[in-house]
């Protein structure tokens, strides 16, 4: 982030999970009537350039072939309907905010694929001087939503991760008011998926990020970011 500059306000979070879009030829097999990843054939072809998304997904489903996905939203599904794939994964919130609905779309639960640091939300930055600008920003912001958000950045930042590294997590609060927060980091062939979560109270989501981050690295999260990295 440049200097002056800040998160002045996160608004409220749509849909956080990913979305595994069929294709029509999968929505045509004697398959589509299963859910999720068990309506793919063993060895279908996945789109999908995330290697947070791979991860888990070849960690559940080795048989599974995954091919670079790349372009805009419409690109991606044009890509799918032509029939370059059988399945791609796509994060929910943009299919929605986009208004695509299809009975191809299947949720995939958080326990399935755990999502990007963020996802789901969107955020402002601004000049950090800029009073009035801030002030005008300021109803915007969602507290459940920031609150969450900054666990989740926290547990990204103690790994020194960026957009394209195999770690997830999302934070919620649970029925008691505690946030809690979920994280992983995985190995790009889905062997090795070190997980664990941590809870604490508002105020402390910015503890609960690091001491998450600090629990999976002693774990051996390390070890797989630095091979990621090329540093191993």
């Amino acid at each position: 982030r440049h200097k002056g500059l800040h998160l002045s306000v996160i608004c409220e979070r749509e849909d956080p999970t990913d979305a595994l879009v069929l294709s029509p030829r999968v929505m045509a097999s004697k398959r589509a009537d299963k859910t999720g990843i068990d309506a793919l054939a063993d060895g279908a072809v996945v789109g999908t350039s995330s290697l947070r998304r791979s991860c888990q997904l070849l960690s559940m489903r080795p048989d599974l072939k995954i091919e670079q996905l790349r372009g805009n939203l419409d690109t991606r599904l044009r890509r799918l309907n032509e029939g370059f794939f059988d399945a791609i994964v796509l994060a929910s919130a943009g299919l929605k905010r986009l208004g695509v609905e299809d009975a191809a779309i299947h949720t995939l639960a958080v326990s399935v694929s755990l999502p990007a640091i963020g996802q789901g939300a969107v955020g402002i930055e601004c000049r950090v001087a800029d009073e009035t600008i801030n002030g005008l920003l300021l109803p915007l912001n969602h507290d459940v939503t920031s609150i969450c958000v900054r666990a989740e950045r926290a547990f990204l930042k103690k790994l020194s991760g960026g957009c394209q590294v195999p770690i997830a997590a999302h934070a919620c609060f649970t029925a008691s008011g505690t946030v809690k927060l979920e994280g992983l980091v995985g190995s790009v062939d889905g062997v090795n998926i070190i997980r664990g979560h941590a809870e604490g109270t508002v105020g402390t989501e910015e503890v609960i990020g690091t001491s998450l981050a600090d629990e999976l690295l002693r774990a051996g999260a390390k070890e797989i970011l630095d091979e990621v990295y090329g540093n191993g």
